[in-house]
C-alpha cells in the first residue's frame, strides 16, 4: 500500500558520512542536553556541531592508539561520552560491543572474553568490574572511563582533547579510516528472556538502512527524553543513529526516579519508550484522576471527544490540558517497542491527544522490521513492514498464524562464532526466524506472541500467553502479570493455565483491599466467561517481589518456578 512519507528518505554509507552530515545540516542546533548533578546541576547543552567536533577528535585519537577494525567494550549509563564513543569507533571502522553495567563483574568479563575485546571503556565507579574484565582479557591499554576530569590520562575527555590537536595538525587518520559498512560493526550479546543470550553481529549498513527507512513515516518532535537503555539496539539504533539523522535534541535522563520531575521541565513533543514506562504513565493518570474525584468526569469526556471527532471536531488539546500537563504540556506522541502492549493503553494517550504508535523489532534486526505510522496505525498491529525487509509466515495455520520470517538489509550476519545457532536462524532460502508468532495481512503484522513462550497443551491446542497478558495487564492493581502453564508434579493431565500477579501494592493498600487473591479472582472470572475453554486461567498465583527483569525491563520468564503443587 503507497504511502505518503513525511520526511525525504536520507542514507549514509556510514556512520562517518552521518556524523559529518549531521554537522553540515544541523549546525549549532541542539544535540543533546543533560545535568551532570540531576539536583543541583545546570543544564549543558552540545550543539551538533560540537558534537561532531568531538566524535572527529574521539575517533583521531582512538585512530591513533589503533582501535581500527578492534572490539571496543563498552558499558556505562546513558551519558554524552557513551554516545560520541559509539560514533568515534564506528567511524574508524572499529566495533563496538557493548554491555550492561548492571551485570556482575564475572558476567562482564566473561562476555568481554567471549567477545575477544581489544579496548575497554567504562564509567568512573566502575573500576571493580573493569578489573575483572582486564584480568580476563587481553587489553591493548588500560582502561579508558567515560565520566572522568579531562586532567585524569584514562578519561575520554583527555582522549579528545589530544585528538582534536591531532585532528587540527593532519586530518587524514580520521578521513582515510577504512570502514567495511557490511562487515561486523555492532556485537550485541543479547539478554534473553528465556535463556542465556547470544553474540548478534550487525554492520553499519545494517543500522543505517533500517534508521533510515523508518524515518520518513513518523511525525517526530524536536526534542526527546532518552530514556533507554544504549546497550540494547532499540537504545542506540533508535536514539542514538535515529535522532541524529533527524536533527532531534535528545535531553539525557538523570534516572528513573527523575522523568516526571524532566518531563515538566522539559516539556518532550516525543518519547520514545518500552511497555513498562507505558503501563507507568497510564497507571499514574488513572490513580491521579481518582486520587482527585475526577476519574468519572475523564472517561466521560473522554467519550465526548471520541464522539466529536468522529466528525472532525477534535478538542483533546483543551479538555485534557491538565493530564497533558504532566509530561510537560508539549507530548504529541509516543512510540513503544520491545515488547507488546496493551491496546487500551494506547487507546487512552490517543483519546488525551498523545499519538501512540507501537511497533516491531528483534536485536538480530537491527532492531525495527515493522512499526505503525503517523499516517497509518492499524488498531492491534505492529504496523506495515519496513520498505527494505520482506516477511513471510511460516507454516501458517488455519488463522494464517505461524513463526515471522524476515529478510533484509537490517539482518544480522550471524551469530558471533556459534555457526549452529546461526544455521539454526535461517531458512535454506535465507529469512531469518524471529521466533515470533503472528499473521501478515497485506504488509501489515499481527503478533501473537513467542515462539518460545508458547504453550502447548496435551491436546495439541495452542496458547499464546501474551494474548491473555494483554488483555488482563490494564486491570487495575496488576502491576505486572505472566500466564504459563503451571506443571504438576502429579502428572501433564493435571498442568493448568496460571495467571500469575505482581500487584500494585501502593493502589490496593488506598483502596482498603488486604486481600489480594480473593480481589483479583473476580476479574480472572470475567475474563474465563468470554474465553475458550483451553484458554481460561485456573490457578492464580499472587507474588511478593516483582518478576526479575532484563534492563530493557522484560521479565526473564526462564527463571519462573512454574510449578503448582
Amino acid at each position: 500500500m503507497k504511502q505518503e512519507k513525511l520526511h525525504e528518505k536520507v542514507e549514509f554509507k556510514n556512520m562517518r558520512e552521518l556524523v559529518e552530515w549531521i554537522g553540515d545540516t544541523y549546525g549549532e542546533k541542539k544535540a543533546y542536553s543533560f545535568r551532570n548533578d540531576p539536583v543541583k546541576g545546570e543544564v549543558i547543552t552540545k550543539s551538533f556541531l560540537q558534537l561532531r567536533d568531538d566524535v572527529r577528535g574521539l575517533a583521531t585519537a582512538l585512530a591513533g592508539i589503533g582501535c581500527n577494525g578492534k572490539k571496543c567494550v563498552l558499558f556505562g549509563k546513558y551519558s554524552y561520552e557513551w554516545v560520541l564513543t559509539y560514533f568515534a569507533v564506528l567511524s574508524i571502522g572499529g566495533i563496538i560491543v557493548p554491555l550492561d553495567k548492571d551485570w556482575q563483574g564475572a558476567d562482564l568479563a566473561d562476555t568481554a572474553a567471549m567477545a575477544e575485546g581489544d579496548f575497554l571503556f567504562c564509567d568512573k565507579g566502575l573500576e571493580e568490574k573493569a578489573a575483572a574484565i582486564a584480568e580476563k582479557v587481553s587489553l591493548k591499554v588500560e582502561p579508558f572511563y567515560l565520566n572522568a576530569d579531562v586532567n585524569s590520562d584514562n578519561s575520554v575527555a583527555k582522549l579528545i582533547e589530544n585528538g582534536k590537536e591531532k585532528f587540527k595538525a593532519s586530518e587524514d587518520s580520521y578521513y582515510n579510516a577504512k570502514i567495511d559498512s557490511m562487515a561486523l560493526g555492532l556485537l550485541v550479546f543479547t539478554s534473553g528472556t528465556t535463556g542465556k543470550g547470544k553474540g548478534v553481529m550487525l554492520s553499519q549498513n545494517a543500522i543505517l538502512s533500517d534508521m533510515s527507512d523508518v524515518i520518513p513515516y513518523i511525525d517526530f518532535g524536536e526534542k526527546s527524553l532518552g530514556l533507554l537503555p544504549l546497550h540494547h539496539t532499540y537504545g542506540s539504533s533508535v536514539m542514538i543513529v535515529g535522532h541524529a539523522m533527524i536533527g532531534c535534541e535528545v535531553y539525557i535522563s538523570s534516572g528513573l526516579r527523575y522523568i516526571m520531575k524532566e518531563l515538566k521541565e522539559q516539556k518532550p513533543q516525543h518519547l520514545i519508550l518500552v511497555p513498562l514506562y507505558m503501563e507507568s504513565f497510564y497507571r499514574k493518570i488513572l490513580a491521579n484522576a481518582k486520587d482527585t474525584g475526577k476519574d468519572k468526569l475523564l472517561f466521560r469526556m473522554i467519550k465526548i471527544s471520541n464522539f466529536l471527532r468522529k466528525f472532525g471536531i477534535d478538542l483533546r488539546k483543551k479538555l485534557f490540558k491538565s493530564v497533558n500537563a504532566a509530561f510537560g504540556g508539549e507530548l504529541k506522541m509516543v512510540i513503544s517497542g520491545g515488547a507488546p502492549v496493551n491496546p487500551e493503553i494506547l487507546s487512552l494517550f490517543d483519546a488525551l491527544g498523545i499519538k501512540a504508535l507501537n511497533g516491531y523489532g528483534i536485536t538480530e534486526c537491527a532492531p525495527i522490521i515493522a512499526v505503525n505510522r503517523s499516517r497509518r496505525s492499524i488498531a492491534g498491529s505492529v504496523g506495515p513492514v519496513l520498505d527494505i525487509d520482506e516477511v513471510r509466515i511460516d507454516d501458517p495455520n488455519e488463522d494464517g498464524e505461524g513463526e515471522i520470517l524476515v529478510k533484509g538489509p537490517n539482518v544480522m550476519m550471524g551469530y558471533y562464532k556459534n555457526e549452529e545457532a546461526t544455521a539454526a536462524a535461517f531458512t535454506e532460502d535465507g529469512f531469518f526466524r524471529t521466533g515470533d508468532y503472528g499473521k501478515l495481512v497485506g504488509d501489515v503484522i499481527f503478533i501473537t506472541g513467542r515462539k518460545k513462550n508458547l504453550i502447548i497443551l496435551s491436546n495439541g491446542k495452542n496458547v499464546y500467553p501474551e494474548e491473555i497478558e494483554n488483555e488482563l495487564s490494564a486491570v487495575p492493581g496488576i502491576l505486572e502479570i505472566i500466564v504459563y502453564e503451571g506443571q504438576s508434579k502429579r502428572g501433564l493431565e493435571h498442568n493448568a493455565i496460571v495467571a500469575e500477579i505482581f500487584p500494585d501494592k501502593e493502589y490496593l493498600e488506598k483502596n482498603g483491599i488486604e486481600d489480594a487473591h480473593a480481589y483479583f479472582k473476580p476479574f480472572i472470572s470475567e475474563y474465563n466467561k468470554g474465553a475458550v475453554a483451553y484458554k481460561k486461567i485456573t490457578v492464580i498465583k499472587v507474588r511478593e517481589e516483582e518478576f526479575p527483569k532484563n534492563t530493557l525491563r522484560k521479565i526473564l520468564r526462564f527463571k519462573l518456578d512454574m510449578t503448582i503443587d
